[in-house]
């Protein structure tokens, strides 16, 4: 057969066997593929599913085109977002309306883009968008790889994705809220942007409009508020620590932590080098010896403002208008507060101050010795241990349980749960009263008492008076091992002046906008007492005896004085709170680091303290006499069944163990309160609930939650005279 006969025949067979395979899809038998196998039957759906996901797609590019192209169209002109300038201008005022400080933005001069220093540009987009000259205003690249850590639980968000143009929409049309929605807003309003103007433009708006600290924006008043110099004149050092200010301006500013900025710089010019701005001697440049500007000294009125602020951010609707807050601050007292601080501290250490008035108007607030130097509040956020000025609430629980001023008690050697106090004199007296025992602050009776009444009592009381920090309930807690905040320890020294109400500080009266309409008003609060009138003359009673003839001596301003002292082991912490004429001041001296202070002690150092600045604070005010007369309850002065609470027998208490227990009265006679081995639901804590409601006037505020007690008990501090 010819070739041509066989091609033809070749070709028939391929034609039958074609049809056959026709006849067979008719006739449903299942198609073969090429190796036998029958195709695939998802083939269909995934080819539909790509259809459909591409018609999607070009859908959502489609949108996103549209909302661009609108965006774009809206968006002002060049010169307009020149024009406008970001932040809101506050104007804080004293309790007799001068000004205190004005806070919100400063604008240095404009840089043309072609002024910017190179090293300038190029440092911001190294640390802050490595891909800004080619992508489109968001970074597909580092949305990706956000995205990808964020599904497989490398972090908790997406985030860390902005662009400069992404931030330069944010700072100039949008808010700093993380919603889906504010952030889709931000991406349609960057790829706008890009679409608009050109690289230069955007770069020359974000640099002249980025935040970098304490009020400056812009790179030319960075520049002038770091380093005296308009930023046409910055140094590849300089430009460095400014560009690595834009992630935590508070965090990296060289005004409030040299440190922390140069570090910062450092990683920035790491940066320029990876992405080839500037070569590896440029990178190794002494960010160290860049020359900052020296700081004017700032009133420390700044803990103060520093402090109250924040709090607009609850009290006022969102507004970016002018405001004016009126404030409870003294200039004068506050002035006086700076001075006896700076006078009396000893040298190394920091002091702090806060001053209440009777119903928690702060007066004056210092927050350390230098507020240039630290801008750290220690008056409101360092905790430091209280010392003996906590056996403030050792004494209120046992005033509560039935103890008078007058009562003996036994100066003696104990062990509590293998814990050990001891006397700063390593002394004891034996038999004293129990205003002897407080005034000269003696340990042991002080742990003893703390025992019988329950620690659990004792926090509670605590936190009765507004002590919101944690406190542990183990035995040394009566000598003040618990960490708190000054502020927290005043507000409770206050609700004693305030004849056992509990008082809430604020520094904020009103705010005012710009037209002078009332946005805010402080109403006045009022609350029922937290403890009884008679438990709050026999502490007054107690405080005044501390100053007459304790331990705070030194607080005497020639006038009726009620106070505390408190110091901690190796003499690390100094504190004295007490109030006169109604106003209450809790003093605190220490290391920042909690190393010991050679000759600390709450009775000098703080105390002299208190007594400069009480002098000049309650100047003007009449002298007010304490009320130190016991008008005890009937079931202290008629002892039999016909009492309105019956016999003191007859109480319940609750234990630490929240257990209704029948204590008895004790008897000073009968050794330390039989402390070893009397301990739970032998020992007496508090005066019934009903008692109290009936005592106080009111119901008695519910106690915060009593933290668990440590399986061991932790060492005391050895207070020396606390």
């Amino acid at each position: 057969m010819s070739k041509r006969g066989e091609r033809l025949q070749n070709k028939g067979a391929r034609g039958q066997r074609r049809a056959a395979a026709e006849r067979s899809g008719r006739s449903g038998a299942s198609p073969r593929g090429p190796e036998g196998q029958p195709p695939s039957a998802g083939r269909p759906w995934l080819r539909r599913a790509i259809k459909w996901g591409g018609g999607f797609a070009a859908l959502v590019l489609v949108v996103l085109a549209v909302a661009v192209g609108f965006a774009a169209q809206s968006l002002p002109s060049y010169e307009t977002l020149k024009a406008t300038q970001p932040g809101q201008t506050i104007m804080v005022r004293a309790r007799d309306g001068r000004e205190l400080v004005e806070i919100g933005p400063s604008f240095g001069d404009w840089i043309n883009y072609g002024d910017i220093p190179e090293n300038m540009t190029n440092a911001m987009v190294a640390v802050e968008d490595k891909r800004f000259r080619s992508h489109l205003g968001i970074d597909p690249v580092r949305l990706t790889g956000a995205m990808v850590e964020w599904v497989t639980g490398s972090r908790s968000r997406i985030g860390g994705t902005s662009t400069i143009t992404q931030q330069l929409a944010r700072n100039v049309f949008l808010n700093s809220n993380r919603t889906p929605d504010r952030k889709a807003r931000e991406a349609v309003l960057a790829l706008a942007l890009e679409w608009k103007f050109s690289k230069e433009q955007i770069l020359e708006l974000y640099l002249n409009k980025v935040y970098f600290g304490g009020g400056a924006y812009g790179i030319d008043s960075a520049s002038r508020k770091f380093f005296s110099h308009p930023a046409t004149d910055l140094s590849v050092g300089e430009a460095a620590i400014i560009a690595g200010l834009v992630k935590a301006p508070s965090q990296y500013s060289p005004t409030a932590d040299v440190q922390a900025a140069v570090d910062r710089a450092k990683v920035v010019l790491g940066l320029m080098r990876e992405q080839g701005y500037i070569s590896a001697d440029q990178a190794s440049v002494d960010v160290d010896a860049v020359q900052l500007k020296e700081q004017a000294g700032q009133n420390s009125v700044r803990y103060f403002t520093d402090w109250v602020l924040p709090q607009l951010d609850i009290i006022l609707p969102e507004t970016n208008e002018p405001i004016e807050v009126w404030t409870t601050l003294d200039i004068g007292m506050q002035r006086a507060a700076t001075a006896a601080i700076e006078a009396n501290t000893p040298k190394d250490a920091q002091g702090a101050l806060v001053s209440l008035d009777r119903d928690g108007a702060i007066l004056a607030m210092v927050g350390g010795t230098d507020y240039v130097a630290s801008n750290y509040n220690r008056a409101t956020s360092a905790l430091r241990q209280p010392g003996s000025a906590w056996k403030l609430f050792v004494y209120l629980a046992a005033l509560e349980a039935g103890y008078t001023p007058e009562d003996k008690v036994v100066d003696t050697p104990v062990t509590i749960d293998g814990w050990s106090p001891r006397n700063s004199n390593g002394r004891n007296v034996g038999e004293t009263d129990l205003r002897t025992a407080f005034a000269y602050s003696i340990n042991t009776v002080a742990a003893q008492l703390g025992n019988e009444v329950g620690f659990g009592t004792v926090a509670s009381m605590a936190r009765r008076l507004g002590v919101s920090s944690r406190v542990d309930t183990n035995p040394s807690m009566v000598l003040g091992s618990s960490e708190v905040r000054v502020i927290e320890m005043t507000q409770a020294f206050a609700g004693i002046t305030a004849r056992g109400v509990p008082v809430e500080p604020y520094g904020i009266v009103k705010v005012t906008g710009a037209s002078g309409e009332v946005l805010y008003s402080r109403q006045a609060k009022s609350g029922a007492p937290a403890v009884p009138d008679y438990v709050v003359a026999g502490i007054t009673d107690l405080l005044q005896a501390a100053v007459q003839t304790g331990t705070g001596r030194a607080a005497n301003i020639g006038r009726p004085v009620a106070g505390k002292t408190g110091t901690t082991s190796s003499n690390k912490d100094g504190w004295f709170i007490g109030f006169s004429s109604g106003i209450t001041t809790g003093v605190w001296m220490g290391r920042d680091d909690a190393k010991a202070v050679p000759g600390l002690q709450g009775g000098r150092a703080p105390a002299q303290a208190f007594a400069a600045y009480m002098g000049f604070a309650v100047r003007n005010r009449p002298v007010e006499q304490f009320d130190v007369t016991l008008e005890l309850p009937d079931w202290q002065l008629e002892p039999d069944e016909e009492a309105l609470f019956g016999e003191p027998e007859d109480y319940y208490y609750i234990d630490e163990a929240g257990n209704m227990v029948e204590p008895g009265r004790r008897n000073p006679s009968q050794g330390p309160f039989g402390v070893e081995g009397e301990r739970g639901p032998n020992a007496p804590t508090a005066v019934s609930p009903d008692f109290l409601e009936q005592a106080t006037g009111g119901p008695v505020p519910q106690a915060g939650q009593r933290p668990p007690r440590r399986p061991q008990p932790q060492p005391s501090p050895k207070s020396p005279e606390q």
